[in-house]
């Protein structure tokens, strides 16, 4: 009965050991587990860490001090895409980013809130963020020689905005109404793309002084085109234009206009009262009158090239308004002979 019982207490002990030292075992295989995958993402972390101070590096060498301005200028490198760990340098004022491929602006840039410039020309760009809007100090947006088809509304939350240049994005055909709010715009780029007609936001624009939407496909003006009052700059060269409006007379700021390739087949009369337009181009009209400046009897070489100008400008608008009122004279008479 003895040895029975010391066999059975024996068996017990071997059993209690051997449940603790399976216990223990699978502890250290836990504990080994989760080093194991510490140490694994600690590693990828690092790898991380090395390719971000990699690109910072390289993207520190393209910083400079321009008009004590600091510029982010990248010129001919494939950049498709900016990091996010450019927010490192949310201090940059300007934007100098061209011909680098870059295919969209990051949703980070609303970080950089010192931004002044956003030049972002001949790349691919495709769109304009939302968050474009957070920069209420961004005096400059050029995006001219992209891909972009739509402008956010959000953009007019730039209340600080003065240059907009978006040339040459050939399917971009319309604009926010609400652009219109953006009372500090001066200097507006359209062309070369598919409008039909300058959207109103842009006629009520209050600060607006240079517009060019030459290019386009634009086959009227707006009626009420003498409300851009302080315009002094209008190109409108390569359109559908097949006559202009009465009140066209009426921008008094206007002093150069650029009308060359389009449908033209009269010049309005009252044109003959704008006595700022300092130079104005009728080239490549299809004007029903047929009017040839005088010619000069002698010219020096300097004389020559301004005759050239002047051969469809501001002498030639005036000379064929003189002409047009002659003719429409001379069939009143006619008229009123017969009667």
């Amino acid at each position: 009965m003895v040895g029975v019982a010391v066999c059975g207490s024996v068996s017990s002990i071997k059993a209690l050991w051997e449940t603790r030292i399976q216990k223990i075992q699978k502890e250290e295989e836990e504990d080994q587990r989760r080093r194991t995958t510490r140490s694994r993402a600690t590693g990828r972390l690092s790898v991380r860490d090395w390719e971000d101070r990699a690109v910072l590096a390289r993207l520190k060498e393209k910083l400079q001090t321009e008009d004590g301005r600091l510029v982010l200028r990248i010129e001919q490198e494939e950049w498709k895409s900016l990091p996010s760990c450019l927010v490192q340098f949310s201090q940059v004022q300007e934007w100098q980013i061209h011909r680098t491929g870059l295919q969209k602006i990051p949703h980070f840039i609303s970080s950089f809130q010192n931004l002044l410039v956003l030049d972002l020309s001949r790349n691919a760009v495709t769109e304009i963020p939302k968050q474009i809007g957070k920069l209420t100090r961004l005096k400059e947006l050029l995006l001219s020689y992209n891909r972009v088809q739509f402008v956010p509304e959000e953009l007019s939350c730039c209340e600080s905005l003065e240059r907009l240049e978006l040339a040459m994005n050939r399917d971009l055909d319309q604009l926010p109404d609400q652009l219109r709010n953006l009372k500090r715009l001066q200097h507006l780029d359209l062309s070369m793309n598919d409008f039909t007609c300058i959207p109103d936001c842009v006629v009520g624009l209050p600060a607006l002084e240079w517009l060019d939407m030459g290019g386009n496909c634009l086959q009227h003006l707006p009626e009420d085109i003498h409300r851009m009052e302080k315009l002094h700059t209008l190109w409108l060269q390569r359109n559908q234009l097949e006559k202009l409006p009465d009140n066209i007379s009426r921008m008094e700021s206007l002093d150069t206009l650029v009308l060359s390739s389009n449908r033209l087949r009269d010049i309005p009369p009252l044109m003959q009262d704008m006595y700022r337009l300092r130079f104005v181009n009728f080239r490549d009209n299809p004007l029903t009158l047929d009017v040839t400046l005088p010619s000069r009897k002698s010219k020096t070489e300097d004389e020559e090239d301004e005759d050239d100008r002047e051969m469809f400008g501001r002498e030639f608008m005036h000379m064929y308004i003189q002409e047009a009122r002659k003719r429409a004279y001379a069939v009143l008479n006619v008229h009123c002979a017969h009667r």
